[in-house]
């Protein structure tokens, strides 16, 4: 049976990674656990856990908060993401069959019909199925535990940057369509290896344009109220 502090920091986690408690979110022990249906002990355990993996932070004179996302890790993620997916996607290659692609090409028109409602949640949820797909095929599994435990990492600041670079949506879209033809048609491993990595370094760049011509911020916006 799943303990009572494991399913509160499951729904917490998973609250911070949807996005429901953004970056500087206050998390009220007592009000947590009266929503979650425990007592306050397995709710405090839980941010104690979730603030020695990252996710919250201790503040002086208001508690714990979801910690704050920094533009300049989320760069350096994202580049190393670059380099990782680049691999992956190379050596996985061979081994999508007709199926998965057609799969792969289906879950991309999915993430064109979220952009067109908005739906910036779901595109990012659809964009980590799109690639976790392509890296099923990939036969080395310690390239693709690291890519895993580097999404992880990028989820709970992955949909504030759509919020800088909207237009990336579209062009991460048609991207992926581009990818999908290198895969079907037998590009060289190295074609498909450079493609995927521009794929991502794409998205660093116009972030990096986006900031230059705004003002670069220190921190993304937080949301400071709990509730």
């Amino acid at each position: 049976m799943t303990s009572k502090q494991e399913l509160a920091y499951q729904a917490i986690r998973r609250r911070i990674l949807d996005g429901t408690y953004g970056p500087g979110y206050r998390l009220v022990i007592d009000t947590l656990a009266r929503e979650l249906g425990v007592s306050p002990v397995p709710v405090r355990e839980a941010i104690r856990r979730l603030e020695a993996e990252g996710w919250v932070v201790y503040r002086a004179h208001a508690g714990a908060e979801v910690a704050p996302a920094d533009p300049d890790q989320w760069e350096h993620l994202m580049e190393v993401l670059a380099v990782l997916e680049g691999a992956a996607s190379a050596a996985a290659a061979p081994h999508l069959t007709p199926a998965d692609l057609d799969h792969l090409e289906a879950i991309n028109q999915a993430m064109a019909r979220a952009l067109e409602h908005v739906d910036v949640m779901a595109f990012s949820r659809l964009n980590r199925q799109f690639h976790f797909a392509i890296y099923a095929g990939c036969p080395n599994p310690y390239l693709t535990e690291l890519l895993h435990q580097t999404w992880d990492r990028l989820d709970r600041i992955r949909s504030t940057i759509f919020r800088y670079v909207p237009h990336r949506g579209w062009e991460s879209i048609a991207e992926h369509r581009q990818l999908l033809d290198l895969i079907r048609t037998g590009a060289e491993p190295g074609t498909i290896e450079a493609f995927a990595r521009q794929h991502k370094l794409r998205t660093v760049a116009a972030y990096r344009t986006r900031t230059v011509e705004e003002g670069r911020p220190t921190a993304w916006p937080v949301r400071r109220r709990g509730t």
